[in-house]
C-alpha cells in the first residue's frame, strides 16, 4: 500500500515526492544502530536524559570548586569516604616510599661493584635529606610526610601542586605543596571560580590558572597569595614558568591525572560517588537517629492536677524551657487531666540495614576500585575470595603508586640528585655534560608499603617456588612481600650471622666458634 501511494505522489507531484524519500532515508539512518539503544531520544526510559558533555573547561573546571569542597567535606563527615581515602593512603605511600637508586652501569661504562658503592652512597645522601623537615618550605613535614600530604590533596582535591627553591643558607631543595585552590586566573574577583580569560598579547590563553600556548603546551602557572576566606591577608598573583628557562627543569610539578586530552585540572577521587556516599550518609544518620529515639522510651501519666514534675534524667534537661518536654532514658511526664499518648513503636534497627549498606559498599566500592571488604575491613569470605579481593585492589593501589612516584617523587630526587652533585656531595662525571649520561645517574626504583597477607606462610612458599623456578628474583620477592631490598636483607643477615659466631652463639663456617 506504501509503494503505491509513493507512486502516486511521484506521478502528481515529483519535487515533493523526492524530498519525501530523502526525509524517509534521513529517518532510517538517524534511527539505526546505538539509537535504538543508548543513544535512543525516543524511549520513555531516554526522554528525561540530560547528557549534556562540553569542553574539559567547562565540564570541569567550571565544576571544580563545588566537587573540591563536597569532597572535603565527606571526607570529614562520611565514615564511607574517610574509609576510601584511607585506605588509598595506606596502600599506596603508607609511611613514605623509599628512593632505590638503580645506576645504569652499562651505560655509564662502570663496573657493577662501583655502581653499587655508588648506589648506597645516593642512598644514604638522600635519605638525611629526605628524613629532615629542611626538604620543606614551612620546615613542619619530611620528604616522606610530604608524600602523604600530596597524596592526600590529590584524593581530596584532584590535584596538588609542588614548587620548589633552594635554601640561600646552604640548606638544599626545598618543597613547597601549593592545593588547586590557589592556582586561578589573575584578578579573579572571587578567587578560582572564572575559567576564561581574554587572549594575552603573547598569544598565550589561561583556563582557570593554566596558561597555554597557541599548541595546548602548558607554559606557565598563575598563582594568588591567599585563600578566599582570608580577606585581610594581601591579593597577589604570582606567574610561575612550568619550566625553567636556564636548566630546563620544571618549576612546577602539577601531580594530577586527566581523563580527557586538553584537560588541565584534575578531579577529585570521590567525584563520581559523591551523591551515593552522601545520600548513604544521610540514611545510616537517619537510622541511627531513629535507633536513639527508640531506645528512649518515655511514660506519660494522666493526673488530676496535671502539675507533677518531669521524673527520670534527659541529655537537654539543662537546656529545656519551662513546660517543654523531651525524651530521655525512663522519663516520666505528666499530662493535663484527660490527656493522652499513643506510643509508637519505630522498629528499630532496621532489620534490612546491614543488607543496603553492605549493598551500597558494593556498588561505591567497584567505582573507587576497593572491594567492600577492604573498605568496610571485614574478611568474612574464604581465603580464596579475600585474597582475590585485596589483589584486585592491589593492581589500583600499585597503578597509583607508579603514576605517583613518578610525577611526584622522581623529578624532586632528580633535582636533588643535580643540586647534590654541583655541590660535590655526590661524584658523578659527566653528569651536566650529556642528558643521557645524566638519566643514567638517576635511575630510580620506589618502593613502598606491600600488600597484605592473609597467609604468611602460603605468601612465603609461593615467593620460594618463583625463585627456584626462574620467575622471579629476590629482589623482586622481597618488594612484593614486605617492601624491602633484597641486597640489604643479605647484608644485614650476613652481619648478624657474623655476630652470633662473635658472641659464641653460632659456629663459624669452619666448625669452630670465634675465639
Amino acid at each position: 500500500m506504501g509503494k503505491l501511494i509513493e507512486a502516486a505522489w511521484a506521478q502528481i507531484a515529483p519535487i515533493h515526492a523526492a524530498k519525501r524519500a530523502a526525509a524517509r532515508h534521513a529517518l532510517q539512518a538517524m534511527n539505526s544502530g546505538y539509537s535504538h539503544g543508548a543513544a535512543s531520544t525516543t524511549k520513555t526510559s531516554m526522554k528525561g536524559w540530560d547528557s549534556t558533555s562540553l569542553s574539559p573547561q567547562s565540564d570541569v573546571d567550571r565544576n571544580l570548586r563545588l566537587l573540591r569542597e563536597r569532597s572535603r567535606d565527606l571526607y570529614a563527615t562520611s565514615p564511607v569516604a574517610t574509609s576510601a581515602v584511607n585506605r588509598n593512603l595506606v596502600h599506596i605511600v603508607g609511611p613514605g616510599l623509599r628512593a632505590s637508586p638503580h645506576i645504569d652501569a652499562e651505560a655509564l661504562g662502570m663496573a657493577e661493584d662501583d655502581a653499587a658503592a655508588a648506589e648506597r652512597r645516593i642512598r644514604t645522601a638522600f635519605n638525611a635529606w629526605a628524613s629532615g623537615k629542611g626538604c620543606d618550605v614551612t620546615g613542619q613535614n619530611t620528604f616522606y610526610e610530604l608524600q602523604q600530604i600530596a597524596l592526600m590533596t590529590w584524593l581530596l582535591s584532584g590535584e596538588v601542586f609542588a614548587l620548589h627553591d633552594f635554601d640561600g643558607r646552604g640548606g638544599g631543595l626545598r618543597v613547597r605543596l601549593v592545593e588547586g585552590d590557589l592556582c586561578c586566573n589573575p584578578g579573579a574577583s572571587t578567587l578560582s571560580t572564572n575559567v576564561w580569560a581574554k587572549e594575552l598579547s603573547t598569544g598565550n590563553r589561561i583556563y582557570n590558572g593554566i596558561e597555554i600556548a597557541r599548541d595546548g603546551c602548558v607554559v606557565a602557572y598563575h598563582f594568588v597569595s591567599r585563600y578566599r576566606d582570608q580577606v585581610g591577608e594581601p591579593t597577589e598573583w604570582v606567574r610561575v614558568p612550568a619550566v625553567g628557562a636556564l636548566t630546563g627543569t620544571p618549576n612546577v610539578l602539577h601531580v594530577f591525572k586527566a581523563d580527557r586530552p586538553t584537560q588541565y585540572r584534575g578531579v577529585p577521587y570521590l567525584a563520581p560517588v559523591i551523591e551515593s556516599i552522601k545520600q548513604l550518609t544521610r540514611y545510616t544518620d537517619a537510622e541511627i537517629m531513629a535507633a536513639v529515639i527508640n531506645g528512649m522510651f518515655s511514660v506519660f501519666i494522666t493526673t488530676d492536677n496535671g502539675t507533677s514534675p518531669i521524673l527520670g534524667e534527659s541529655e537537654d534537661e539543662d537546656g529545656l524551657d519551662e513546660g517543654e518536654l523531651a525524651l530521655g532514658n525512663g522519663n516520666i511526664a505528666t499530662l493535663a487531666p484527660g490527656e493522652g499518648v499513643q506510643v509508637v513503636d519505630a522498629k528499630r534497627p532496621n532489620s534490612n540495614f546491614g543488607g543496603f549498606t553492605d549493598a551500597m559498599a558494593k556498588y561505591i566500592g567497584s567505582a573507587l576500585n576497593i572491594p567492600a571488604e577492604l573498605l568496610f575491613m571485614q574478611f568474612n569470605a574464604s581465603y580464596s575470595a579475600s585474597r582475590g579481593a585485596l589483589m584486585e585492589a592491589w593492581e589500583f593501589f600499585s597503578l597509583n603508586r607508579t603514576w605517583f612516584s613518578a610525577d611526584f617523587c622522581q623529578p624532586i630526587y632528580e633535582m636533588w640528585l643535580a643540586d647534590a652533585v654541583a655541590k660535590g656531595v655526590i661524584d658523578a662525571p659527566g653528569f651536566f655534560a650529556d642528558d643521557l649520561v645524566r638519566a643514567a645517574w638517576s635511575a630510580c626504583d620506589w618502593t613502598g608499603p606491600a600488600p597484605g597477607q592473609l597467609n604468611p606462610t602460603v605468601e612465603v612458599n609461593a615467593a620460594k617456588a618463583r625463585i627456584d623456578a626462574g620467575l622471579s628474583t629476590g629482589e623482586r620477592e622481597a618488594l612484593a612481600l614486605n617492601g624491602t631490598s633484597y641486597e640489604e636483607n643479605l647484608r644485614q643477615l650476613a652481619q648478624e650471622k657474623q655476630l652470633r659466631v662473635t658472641l659464641g652463639l653460632d659456629e663459624s663456617e669452619d666448625g669452630n666458634a670465634a675465639d
